[in-house]
């Protein structure tokens, strides 16, 4: 099922670490997308990353940010993904994993993160991205479960304080993802209910022409 493609956010409690490098540069490492992983989202469904759903996707140009400040110098980036990028991103069989050399000596931002990565302070892990194809399960209940079939693009990757769906300051930043995962929803259960009343129709329809048909054939054997 192909989707108006908006930009989303999503942030779990993922797997980060740093550890030393060359002087001057720390590296952080971890994983900000987990396939066959079912999450709450906003209490308004559950949903679920399919396996194989960033093959293909756009990894050419995604920076690695703090808690989603998209106005601050990135603390790497991955430019076309190549092995000279500051971010390096590689999708395997589980999700999508990152290796990141972040400058602690000249970027203050770089060796804030790396001090809360090393303390457990920072444990979280966010991205946005852009869905091409999604199938949903169990409209009808009051809890269904999104499958994301095809990611198109990621767009960013950021170490989170918190997540985005708790109430925070960084929930607000994240209004408009929460906005759009819920129209998200909404678009889902109109397109269902579209499909149920022009079934609804369609069956209506053949059994006026059965009615007409039997009126008709009545008619004929009365003359």
């Amino acid at each position: 099922m192909s989707v108006n493609k908006e930009r989303e956010l999503r942030s779990y409690q993922f797997e980060i670490r740093a550890e030393s490098n060359k002087e001057g540069v720390s590296t952080l490492s971890g994983r900000p997308i987990v396939y066959d992983s079912p999450t709450d989202i906003g209490g308004w469904f559950s949903e679920v990353i399919d396996r194989g759903a960033l093959d293909g996707a756009d990894l050419t140009d995604v920076p690695l940010l703090v808690n989603h400040n998209r106005e601050m110098i990135p603390v790497a980036r991955s430019r076309r993904n190549t092995p000279n990028s500051t971010l390096r991103l590689g999708v395997d069989a589980n999700g999508l994993l990152f290796d990141a050399d972040v400058d602690v000596e000249n970027n203050m931002s770089s060796r804030e993160l790396d001090s809360a990565v090393r303390r457990g302070d920072i444990d979280e892990m966010s991205f946005a991205f852009f869905v091409d194809a999604e199938r949903w399960e169990n409209l009808d209940t009051d809890y269904p479960t999104r499958h994301i079939e095809k990611i198109s693009k990621v767009a960013e990757i950021s170490a989170v304080t918190w997540g985005a769906y708790k109430t925070t300051e960084i929930f607000a930043r994240a209004k408009d993802a929460l906005d759009n995962a819920k129209l998200a929803l909404d678009n889902a259960r109109s397109a269902a209910n579209d499909n149920k009343d022009s079934l609804d129709n369609e069956k209506r329809s053949k059994e006026l022409e059965l009615e007409k048909a039997k009126f008709e054939a009545l008619m004929k054997w009365s003359d």
